[in-house]
């Protein structure tokens, strides 16, 4: 079990510093969109891969239905989900989980830029999922 909750230990602890980087300076209260484009320059600075904006496909009984999307993808290994609410709740765990179930991808990072800054972990393996759809 300790090795599933270090599962790529070294990007997550990159990104939860940046996430950290760019709270202080920017604080709670704007859009979600302003601390992702924050995020997005601050772990490229960092020498992080990230993609913004990666659509995931959701099927139903092998049929598209339509897509998400996650804020950030890095080093094709952490979903990384933006939130700028009071607090998080289920309903935003939820969303996270559910991108790791439909990609390959076993890490996600939910990070709430909000009063007060609230991250979540969460690992979803590939071997938990039956229907894996194809890779990001």
């Amino acid at each position: 079990m300790k090795a599933r909750r270090m599962l790529y230990k070294s990007i997550t602890d990159s990104i939860l510093a940046a996430f950290y980087e760019v709270y202080r300076p920017l604080g709670a209260g704007f859009l979600e969109k302003v601390y992702e484009n924050a995020l997005l320059i601050e772990l490229r600075q960092r020498g992080l891969e990230v993609a913004q904006q990666v659509p995931i496909p959701v099927r139903y009984k092998g049929v598209p239905v339509g897509e998400y999307y996650a804020d950030l993808l890095v080093a094709q290994k952490v979903i990384v989900e933006i939130k700028a609410v009071e607090r998080l709740t289920n309903v935003h765990e939820a969303q996270l989980l559910h991108y790791l179930k439909a990609t390959d991808k076993e890490v996600g990072l939910l990070l709430n830029f909000g009063p007060k800054p609230q991250i979540i972990r969460r690992i979803w393996t590939n071997d938990r999922k039956p229907n894996l759809s194809p890779q990001l």
